[in-house]
């Protein structure tokens, strides 16, 4: 990068950090540390909500996404107004009445401790293990751009979320959300309209529509029920439903972005604003990648994004082999380049044979390409066995190093860096109030003053920070950046909000049979999991990861209804 992109970066992240310090200095006590001294505002609350999901593995992983798969994955999202709908109505009221300060606390007044204390550690092993992913995630894509060592990179981002979060809590989480996110949208929508710009003069805005409509990338909705497939309509407004209910619902994260509103009105419009415009975010970042993938139709891009691990194959025993896929890439790539730009003429030209012609042999030769990519991957595997040879996370990233101009490089990285701090923020901030709320103050130092609380909350921030910082330093790279934080968030979520639907609608259930059905359930979903990771789950039970929310949440109420009733017996 050059010197106006460093100023950029580093300017950008360092005015957001002293921001947040200066802006929140001087909490005096754990109302204000913990709940923002309840005076954030309606769009205040949405944004750090919208923040708080949008990590660094939305910004990185979602283009990428789009890039290889298309537009389906936007139907994830599907369920999201709904649930948004479901948890105004229903349980932003309950939490504001009893006056908590994590989601948790209600459960001992409907339940009792163990199952508060059940459902506060799985937040904890889930959101701890996700804030290592949060951190790592955006790191190995970024340390690798940049060069840097990925220890290094990992602590730079966690160190410079650590120093605003322990400073100022609820409050400085909020704050320099508002920064992120104006940064986070504004740089994205800048790259989208560069791409679309870079264009060839003869590729027109409606062109690069049907380019990317005839390869397969526009498709936005899929009505076909199937439970081994992860995206889909069905999918989206059922499975990730649950998971929506749970994570905005259940999980503190979440919880305590609108437990810091005014009052309940603030809070459910914050909520409402999410539903409203997340899914068009989505949107426009899947976008954003089909038009990458549109650019790099008449660009051609390398045979693997990963530039480090190509460069091994090259210097290796199996560099000449790797030169001769190149070649034979180099000249599919121009043969599918003349037949998509005969594809564009016969749209305008309103050719139907010539259309279907091009497209066939489009499609056709882009199916030899992936033939080539994947041998290239076999090659970077045989070079270094250690290597990780899934490169969606690197498509965008390698678009904005090869082809912006400066200054917009750096802002994009700026993009990275803060969507990586306002998702990790807003997990440490909630892992600390869970710990010093759920655990701490209520089981083991129950005595103690506000001013030992609101110190001890600090330094499970810090504490949480470091551990989440060692995590991400001996990670490793699932198949998917964005798909691994939503599979560790369904293992956990199902069981979480079965815990919390069986309080809400189920009276007549108790707390040891919802503690036990709960235990239940999760050794039943983790199990499902697993036979289903290594292909030995029989046919009834195999399905994609989002249907582990629902399972998991259905088998706490059935399991909690059976040991109830078997209790009276």
């Amino acid at each position: 990068m050059s010197i106006i992109d460093w100023i950029v970066l580093l300017g950008t992240l360092l005015f957001i950090v002293v921001y947040g310090v200066w802006k929140t200095r001087g909490s005096k006590n754990l109302q204000s540390y913990l709940k923002g001294d309840n005076d954030a505002k309606w769009w205040g609350i949405g944004i750090s909500i919208m923040a708080t999901q949008a990590s660094a593995i939305t910004f990185l992983s979602t283009p990428g996404q789009a890039y290889t798969d298309g537009m389906r994955f936007i139907q994830f999202y599907f369920g999201l107004p709904i649930a948004m709908i479901i948890l105004s109505v229903t349980f932003i009221p309950i939490y504001y009445k009893l006056k908590v300060y994590t989601a948790y606390e209600f459960l001992e007044n409907r339940f009792d401790l163990k199952t508060r204390s059940l459902a506060a550690i799985l937040f904890l092993v889930q959101r701890g293990l996700a804030a290592g992913i949060t951190i790592y995630a955006p790191s190995i894509i970024l340390s690798t751009l940049l060069g840097w060592n990925l220890a290094i990179t990992n602590i730079f981002i966690g160190l410079l979320v650590i120093v605003y979060t322990v400073s100022g809590g609820t409050k400085a989480v909020t704050q320099t959300q508002k920064q992120q996110m104006a940064v986070m949208m504004g740089g994205m929508i800048l790259a989208g309209i560069m791409v679309i710009s870079m264009l060839p003069e003869n590729i027109g805005f409606t062109d690069a529509l049907h380019v990317a409509g005839k390869m397969g990338k526009l498709n936005v909705v899929n009505f076909e029920f199937n439970l081994n497939d992860r995206y889909n309509f069905w999918s989206g407004i059922t499975a990730a439903l649950f998971l929506f209910m749970s994570y905005f619902g259940t999980d503190q994260s979440q919880v305590q972005r609108y437990l810091s509103g005014k009052s309940i009105k603030e809070s459910r419009l914050g909520l409402i604003m999410n539903g409203l415009l997340k899914v068009p975010m989505q949107f426009i970042i899947l976008f954003i990648g089909v038009m990458v993938f549109v650019f790099y139709q008449f660009n051609q891009p390398p045979i693997f994004f990963n530039s480090v691990q190509k460069q091994k194959v090259e210097q290796s025993v199996y560099g000449e082999q790797l030169q001769q896929i190149e070649t034979q890439y180099t000249a599919l790539f121009e043969e599918k380049k003349q037949e998509l730009e005969k594809l564009v003429v016969a749209v305008n030209n309103d050719d139907e044979i010539a259309l279907n012609t091009s497209k066939n042999k489009a499609l056709a030769l882009q199916s030899q390409i992936n033939e080539l990519r994947e041998e290239t991957k076999t090659l970077v595997k045989q070079a270094n066995p250690e290597a990780e040879t899934n490169d969606k996370d690197y498509i965008f990233m390698t678009y904005v190093m090869d082809y912006l101009p400066v200054g917009m490089i750096g802002l994009l990285f700026a993009v990275m860096f803060s969507a990586a701090m306002s998702s990790t923020a807003s997990e440490l901030n909630a892992l600390a109030s869970t710990t010093t709320i759920d655990l701490y103050k209520r089981s083991i130092n129950k005595k103690a003053d506000d001013t030992h609380y609101l110190t001890s909350s600090k330094w499970f921030t810090l504490g949480w920070g470091v551990l989440a910082i060692l995590f991400a330093t001996y990670a490793s790279l699932f198949e998917n950046l964005i798909q691994a934080v939503n599979l560790l968030g369904s293992l956990f979520y199902g069981t979480i909000l079965g815990i919390f639907l069986v309080a809400f609608y189920f009276k007549k259930i108790q707390g040891n049979a919802v503690f036990y059905g709960a235990l239940l359930a999760e050794a039943a979903v983790i199990a499902i999991h697993y036979l289903n990771a290594y292909e030995k789950a029989p046919t009834w039970l195999q399905m994609g990861y989002l249907w582990y929310n629902a399972v998991g949440c259905g088998l706490v109420i059935l399991f909690g209804y059976l040991l109830q009733f078997t209790s009276r017996k």
